[in-house]
């Protein structure tokens, strides 16, 4: 017998059909004797219609307790009518909140971080011998407010809920059957891997793969919690999230990841003397937005030229917070540009592997596409280019390195610990 954290996101429960499908998944799984949690995101589009709704409602910015208050319905009908669904097959279950299942967050609305999981009422139902379905996505913080973990929260949600309860492990169902070499939308022979690490799927997670969110991958890689990504839709074999994975034959890079989500930033004539990139980098902190790459590009008549990058939609709030500095830190300009694209390339064996970063540059230019910026590490290699023409360049680079699902045979061989 084991004890299983099940994920499923809003496609999987979209409907009534699609709910009734998931309690019969569940059910079966009850039946061959295992303890089960299940985790659920809101019904398919329900977040972004009561998104809409509140434009609707609002002539000024909602106010994010109000926000999350309004958001975090959604899941908690995804969690009444799987259990009644459950309870209708013939099997006991019983449904929570996120602060019923004990999931205590920071006091931040929006995107808040898991701090602490007391999960003694998840232990007490599921030694009565039911299945526990809890709402992903939310949490409370210590005085008791509702909060919302962002997004990709529910994966968080799962994760750090098998960590608490030391689930033997944790199954992400979504609308694929795993974890594939790229975007199987854009390169058809795109292959599905049988077993990923941590550190390459926190990589192609972070780069734009949107099977998996960043922060689940890395509660997952913290606490060795077992990951498997597998389709809602059928029983076929999914993808493990693991410590270390199999290697294949001539497969140095494991995927490619494209992040649209990208805006180019610089700040042009920054007055050469210390702590002014520090002042920059500070505010932007303060302000929680995520800088990515960051490039000197140039110094001129005694400035320096700094570029780096931000999400699009932190795009205003970074314009706002650097021209909210611009008495302190001098400088001649600022510009923003955002027909852009990241894309990646990731693998373990890239740390041993001389000339992996030259052939996605080669691949690049052969195809008279500009490279504007580069950011690497010890497993991975990231371009921005202009955005027009990222499919081309995402299946250039796919069979570059070998990854279409006829050039390779698995052969297995233990990956080398990061």
């Amino acid at each position: 017998m084991a004890l299983i954290v099940m994920k499923f996101g809003g496609s999987s429960v979209g409907d009534a059909e699609r709910m009734k499908r998931v309690a019969a998944r569940v059910a079966e799984r009850q039946r061959e004797g295992h303890q089960c949690v299940v985790v659920v995101s809101a019904m398919g589009d329900t977040t972004d219609d009561l998104i809409d709704l509140t434009k609707q409602i609002c002539t000024i910015t909602p106010p994010a307790r109000e926000m999350d208050m309004l958001l975090s319905t959604g899941e908690q009908v995804s969690i009444a009518l799987l259990s009644m669904a459950i309870q209708s097959l013939g099997q006991p279950a019983v449904s929570f909140t996120g602060w019923q299942a004990g999931m205590y967050t920071e006091a931040v609305h929006g995107k808040a971080r898991i701090t602490d999981i007391q999960p003694e009422r998840v232990h007490q139902a599921l030694d009565a011998g039911n299945v526990v379905i809890v709402a992903g996505f939310q949490g409370m913080s210590e005085a008791g407010e509702i909060t919302t973990l962002g997004r990709g929260g529910s994966d968080t949600t799962a994760v750090a809920l098998a960590a608490a309860i030391k689930a033997d492990v944790c199954e992400i169902f979504t609308d694929v059957d795993g974890v594939y070499s790229t975007d199987p939308r854009i390169v058809k022979c795109a292959r599905k891997l049988n077993e990923i690490s941590y550190d390459e799927m926190l990589e192609l997670a972070n780069l734009g793969a949107a099977v998996l969110h960043p922060r689940a991958v890395e509660y997952a890689k913290n606490y060795n919690v077992r990951l498997v990504v597998r389709s809602s839709f059928n029983h076929n074999e999914g993808t493990n999230v693991k410590e270390e994975a199999m290697m294949e034959q001539g497969i140095v890079v494991r995927g490619i990841a494209y992040d649209k989500n990208v805006a180019r930033i610089s700040i042009l004539g920054i007055e050469e003397k210390p702590g002014q990139l520090a002042k920059v980098f500070t505010a932007l902190a303060k302000e929680q937005i995520d800088v990515d790459i960051i490039v000197q590009s140039g110094v001129q008549s005694g400035g320096a030229d700094f570029s780096f990058t931000v999400s699009m939609s932190d795009l205003e709030k970074a314009l706002q917070t650097i021209d909210s500095i611009r008495g302190s830190v001098g400088f001649r300009e600022v510009t923003s540009e955002t027909n852009l694209v990241k894309v990646s390339i990731v693998g373990a064996g890239m740390v041993s592997t001389p000339g992996v970063a030259a052939k996605m540059f080669e691949t690049i230019s052969d195809l008279g596409i500009t490279i504007l910026m580069v950011s690497t590490s010890e497993i991975k290699t990231s371009c921005v280019i202009e955005s027009g023409r990222v499919n081309e360049v995402v299946q250039a680079l796919h069979t570059a390195y070998g990854l279409d699902t006829d050039q390779t045979v698995f052969v297995g061989g233990p990956s080398e610990r990061r």
